[in-house]
């Protein structure tokens, strides 16, 4: 079993067992035939994954590890905001006929902002940060810009990340560490997809700029199942489970904007069958 798989059956557990029902409440997601779409919540969770120990994809099903990695590259390298520039259609419900999602994601990443360093864009601070105030407590990110979230076709879920470098004793390289800040989850649909693709990001950071990847702390303020998933959610979890997949990038590879799909090698990915045909809230 991968540290992974034993995190998400644990949360899914939590979740069932001790978590609250919205059933009769006034929520804003709904299925496809317009019914409400209700969630068995859990407030707070918060998961640890160390990249030193193991990439944490799951094995109960597989991980799409290349399709996360593409809208990670989407959102913080090509600074997009448009399914057009996406391989993976996860955004398709959400875009106008254009193509656009509006204001979210990648356009805040790109959005540039004035330094006594000169001018900067989230991705740009981040790695002019990491290479030249490294202990520094501000390198961070936030997409939950309020002043344009009226014009997002979705307000962003995975919103803030806060990267923490450590000194290990005995390592020669710094370690890069991250805080992931979900304000909402599906934890079927999502869960180890945010975990992979931001565990990419900070693999990518890490080694463009000279250190170790690290830990990576997932916030998830309200981590819920939706009440058609409860079931999908106990079969996936009573699953067989198996070692973690190795998984790195290509060690050529220095700049972040060098980076591509083709650079993530994973070996050794054995995982159960894929769950099909998800009914998704909208």
């Amino acid at each position: 079993m991968s540290r992974a798989d034993e995190i998400f059956i644990d949360m899914c557990r939590d979740i069932l067992e001790n978590g609250t029902d919205t059933r009769g409440e006034k929520v804003r997601p709904h299925w496809e035939d317009g019914a409400p779409a209700y969630t068995i919540k859990r407030f707070g969770v918060v998961n640890r994954y160390d990249l030193r120990e193991e990439f944490p994809a799951i094995t109960l099903r597989r991980t799409a590890l290349k399709s996360a990695m593409d809208e990670i590259l989407w959102i913080w390298q090509r600074k997009s905001n448009n399914i057009h520039d996406l391989k993976p259609h996860v955004w398709d419900e959400w875009a106008d006929p254009d193509g656009s999602i509006g204001k979210a994601y990648g356009y805040q990443i790109g959005t540039k902002s004035k330094y006594k360093e000169g001018m900067f864009d989230q991705t740009d601070r981040v790695l002019y940060d990491l290479r030249n105030n490294p202990f520094s407590r501000r390198i961070l990110t936030s997409l939950y810009n309020h002043h344009d979230l009226s014009e997002m076709n979705l307000y962003p879920c995975a919103w803030s990340v806060t990267f923490n470098v450590t000194q290990h004793p005995g390592d020669e390289k710094l370690t890069l560490n991250a805080v992931l800040n979900q304000r909402s989850q599906d934890v079927l649909a999502a869960n180890n997809w945010n975990v992979c693709q931001y565990a990419i990001l900070l693999m990518m950071f890490a080694q463009a700029s000279d250190m170790i990847p690290g830990e990576l702390v997932h916030v998830i303020a309200d981590a819920h199942i939706y009440d058609r998933h409860v079931e999908i959610i106990k079969e996936l979890i009573s699953r067989p489970t198996y070692p973690a997949p190795k998984v790195h990038l290509n060690p050529e590879v220095k700049d972040f904007y060098a980076f591509t799909t083709d650079d993530l090698i994973v070996e050794d990915y054995q995982h159960g069958p894929q769950v099909k045909n998800i009914p998704i809230a909208i």
